[in-house]
């Protein structure tokens, strides 16, 4: 181990090559308080530790390594809120409180242990955690000591050390086209029956049908324009967002029976805005309430299921109709790349991944193609 003094701290380096700068801040309550920070080369280390000088000379606070990694999770989780879509930003906000900062939190940032780590995952599978909620805190957890690797808070990030949980993943669960059509019968008195026709004929996602204002319907041509979404901020209240992806803002065509069936739900608004009347709120939205405000998501698939019960279908996710349009285009033979285009994945492997259970039909399909062309 080499070691190097600059007068106020120490610069040296461990056995497993990795530099560290240490700094004494004085005492405080009687206890001594240091900062240590971590480079990969001697360079790094030693303006992560001039820094520390420069705010300790300026008056600024300090973090010591005696942060816990609660303290630390609770100020990383707070910082990200701006940099990260809300509804993100709030289950990063739920797997801290929940279950990080609880089975971490009393444990020093700097003293944390890659078995630290595999036993908090491990307690939470114990508690009942679903292994996809553990494999989220996990990564939750990466991603907030990989800034603080990054700033030479800590040597590693141990996160990176453990292994996620198995996720076993059930079967996608969708409607064939039968299902749906008794589905569209059962809703045809329904207010609400435009929307499931044009989630089981586009294939977009709820936030993004909530979304949709006539400014983005082209009765013309038949199409429309998904250009954002319409799902809950930070503190839980409805807001609309930019769409998730680059490649989620998109046109998607329709057909005629569509176009249709939204013309005749114009119609059907219109008159509840006239019996609203002052009441109304406009925002030009396509579904609202029967007063014009946005629709809440959560009452949309209460309806839905609804729906499902009196059609003597089985109990499904509103996104349900999302997978069901997918798979039934991928089924009827629409090509991988435009059923990506009209979902809005970036690639069609993407959809293909996510649609695996339709590949082995679409395997044999080809296979008696080839067999009926060839011959033998």
């Amino acid at each position: 181990m080499s070691r190097r003094g600059n007068g106020e701290g120490n610069l040296y380096q461990r056995k497993d090559g990795l530099w560290t700068g240490r700094v004494s801040l004085g005492y405080a309550g009687g206890k001594r308080r240091r900062k240590v920070v971590y480079g990969k080369t001697r360079r790094e280390a030693a303006e992560r530790l001039t820094a520390v000088l420069r705010a300790r000379q300026q008056g600024l606070p300090v973090a010591t390594e005696r942060l816990t990694v609660a303290a630390y999770l609770l100020r990383w989780v707070a910082g990200a809120r701006t940099s990260v879509r809300a509804s993100t930003w709030r289950r990063y906000e739920e797997l801290t409180r929940l279950h990080l900062a609880p089975r971490l939190g009393s444990i020093g940032l700097s003293k944390l242990s890659p078995a630290d780590v595999s036993a908090a995952l491990a307690g939470m599978l114990e508690a009942g955690s679903a292994p996809g909620t553990v494999r989220n805190a996990r990564v939750v957890l990466g991603r907030a000591l990989r800034e603080a690797e990054a700033a030479g808070t800590i040597a590693r990030n141990v996160a990176r050390l453990t292994r996620p949980p198995r996720v076993t993943h059930e079967e996608m669960r969708t409607l064939d086209a039968t299902q749906v059509q008794a589905l569209l019968r059962v809703a045809k008195d329904d207010r609400l029956r435009a929307l499931f026709l044009l989630a089981f004929s586009t294939g977009a996602r709820q936030g993004e049908l909530l979304a949709t204002r006539w400014s983005d319907v082209d009765f013309v041509a038949g199409g429309v324009r998904v250009v954002r979404t319409l799902g809950r901020d930070a503190e839980g209240r409805l807001a609309f967002g930019e769409p998730k992806t680059a490649a989620s803002r998109r046109t998607i065509p329709l057909g005629p029976s569509t176009v249709e069936a939204l013309r005749s739900h114009r119609r059907l608004q219109a008159e509840e805005r006239l019996r609203a009347g002052s009441a109304w709120q406009d925002q030009g939205l396509v579904f609202t309430t029967e007063v014009g405000e946005p629709l809440d998501g959560r009452e949309v698939t209460r309806s839905f299921r609804q729906l499902l019960a009196r059609a003597g279908l089985p109990r499904l996710r509103f996104h349900d109709a999302r997978h069901s349009a997918a798979t039934l285009m991928l089924e009827a033979g629409t090509n991988p790349k435009v059923v990506a285009e009209r979902l809005g994945h970036s690639t069609p492997t993407i959809t293909l991944q996510v649609y695996s259970h339709v590949t082995a039909t679409m395997q044999r399909d080809a296979a008696a193609l080839l067999d009926r062309a060839i011959g033998g």
